[in-house]
């Protein structure tokens, strides 16, 4: 489908994409004032309103050049700045207390998780059209936010913070940040049509996930974000003995 070019812009879906990006700006301003979960959940409701402007856009064949722009604009704000001082705010900041050297890993970290996300956004919108929808190059930076999000939430509600929890949060920020612009492929499931039927597993296994989630919101919903986050090398490293294998057996 074609991007419309014009002087006007179309309300509804850069509506939601103002939404994306006040709550990205939203969750600096929470996290600032000590508020972590509330911080971590606008994370995710960014991430549901950036699910939204897409689709839209395309519903109501109303997509442009200047939508994508201000999309990924958004992305950078909400998945890319928010989620790294989200997390530095909560713990990398904490790193401090065991010495100089800590306490620059903690913004470093941070910063390379943003900088990441920025070359992941700008790669992304170069191959737009080019690249196989099955799948995306690098993980993309709402499911890298998911992972940084998921786990300030679980850590603020558990009670888990400080300079304990700013060592495994800085491992995980810069991995999440390497793999944004690494080429590890990651399921886009866009193949997926739910119009169709499916497996009677795929509903169990719904119900279980909306059972567990439930339960603890905050840990099932990092569970599931640390989960995609480890598809991808898992997956490379399966496909590539799959290929030494068939090489061997030629």
């Amino acid at each position: 489908m074609s991007r419309r070019s014009g002087r006007g812009i179309y309300l509804l879906p850069n509506l939601i994409t103002t939404l994306a990006l006040f709550f990205g700006f939203y969750a600096v301003v929470a996290a600032q004032s000590g508020a972590y979960e509330t911080a971590a959940v606008a994370i995710f409701v960014a991430m549901v309103m950036d699910g939204l402007d897409g689709r839209v856009a395309r519903l109501t064949n109303t997509q442009t050049d200047f939508g994508v722009q201000y999309d990924s604009i958004a992305d950078m704000i909400s998945f890319g700045m928010a989620p790294a001082l989200v997390v530095f705010l909560w713990a990398l900041d904490d790193l401090g207390e065991l010495g100089t050297v800590w306490d620059k890993l903690g913004w470093v970290g941070a910063f390379i998780y943003t900088a990441c996300a920025g070359l992941r956004l700008a790669r992304f919108n170069t191959q737009v059209g080019v690249a196989d929808k099955r799948y995306f190059q690098g993980l993309p930076s709402p499911a890298a936010a998911a992972v940084l999000a998921g786990m300030v939430w679980s850590g603020d509600r558990l009670e888990f913070g400080g300079w304990p929890a700013g060592i495994p949060a800085l491992a995980l920020t810069i991995a999440a940040g390497v793999l944004m612009v690494s080429n590890v492929r990651y399921d886009s499931f866009k193949e997926i049509d739910f119009r169709y039927r499916v497996p009677f597993v795929a509903i169990v296994l719904g119900v279980m996930g909306v059972a567990l989630m439930s339960v603890h919101p905050p840990l099932v919903l990092f569970g599931i974000a640390l989960t995609y986050l480890s598809s991808g090398p898992i997956l490379t490293v399966l496909r590539r003995r799959r290929r030494r294998k068939r090489r061997h057996a030629g």
